[in-house]
């Protein structure tokens, strides 16, 4: 396994199964954070409006000497445009703000604006009208890509009952301790691939006793344990650090953990997220 082995994703498009994540590195930081991670072998850069770093991950990736088809950009509408216009211009705004040609993948950051997070509207029609925004710019050659990110069943349902292109990606919170199962089952059933933000979550994970036992066992450390659980559920990993030594270890994850292991894994329950317990994502709320 390299960080150049890629998935496909339904209109053929190849994407590396690991990603560089980039959330909560600063703007003036991430370009070094980029080039560092290029240089370590990835090919896939993960960003979003919200991040607010987007200026920075362009320039690693104009700056970082590899040539720009062989990199895999990926980008999020904000959770708040709901709007076609509204995500029109958002879309325009991010190519500018990268400074790039094209985007591979956008996907919509969540289907509720954050501040509505896991309340009763899903925003069926706001999201329609995002989604036509991003198949337009899918045709038009301005993104490569276009799916969702945090979309429940119902979320995934109203875009396949009635877009024209179906979303092709699903980014969802995955980590041994809590793997959304039925989620990622629907998901694949439906033709989407699934990408796991946060595979090493994003709290006390390390500290557990029982995923410390088993990183032992394989002489990993926890966070190649848990990466390489969410590479075997053939999902996409998305771990986020701006240490180039993590970013090594984190792409070193060439073992097998076997089906035994996996089992006992999946039955893990461990979402104590810590701090970060105030982002709405790790609330415990869907």
């Amino acid at each position: 396994m390299t960080p150049q082995d890629t998935q496909t994703l339904p209109n053929g498009v190849a994407i590396p199964k690991l990603a560089l994540g980039t959330w909560m590195i600063d703007d003036d930081k991430v370009a070094e954070a980029v080039k560092a991670a290029v240089e370590i072998g990835y090919r896939h850069i993960d960003t979003a409006q919200a991040y607010g770093n987007e200026r920075g991950v362009g320039e690693g990736v104009r700056s970082c000497g590899v040539p720009r088809e062989e990199l895999f950009v990926q980008t999020k509408l904000a959770a708040e445009v709901k709007d076609y216009e509204g995500a029109k211009a958002s879309i325009d705004d991010s190519l500018k703000t990268l400074g790039l040609d094209y985007i591979d993948l956008m996907i919509i950051h969540s289907p509720q604006p954050w501040e509505n997070w896991a309340g009763g509207d899903r925003y069926f029609e706001g999201n329609l009208a995002a989604w036509k925004a991003l198949e337009e710019a899918l045709e038009a050659g301005k993104i490569r890509a276009i799916g969702v990110s945090n979309f429940q069943k119902e979320d995934l349902d109203n875009l396949l009952d009635n877009a024209k292109v179906a979303p092709m990606i699903n980014q969802v919170l995955a980590h041994i301790g809590n793997t959304p199962f039925d989620l990622i089952d629907y998901s694949k059933a439906k033709g989407l691939l699934v990408e796991a933000y946060s595979p090493i979550a994003h709290g006390k994970i390390l500290d557990h006793a029982e995923i410390g036992a088993m990183a032992e066992k394989y002489g990993v450390s926890i966070p190649q344990l848990c990466i390489r659980y969410i590479l075997q559920l053939d999902l996409l990993a998305l771990p986020k650090t701006a240490n180039p030594d993590h970013m090594k270890t984190n792409a070193d994850v060439d073992f097998e953990i076997s089906a035994e292991d996996m089992d006992a894994l999946k039955a893990i329950t461990a979402q104590d997220y810590g701090d970060a317990s105030v982002f709405p994502v790790y609330s415990g709320k869907a």
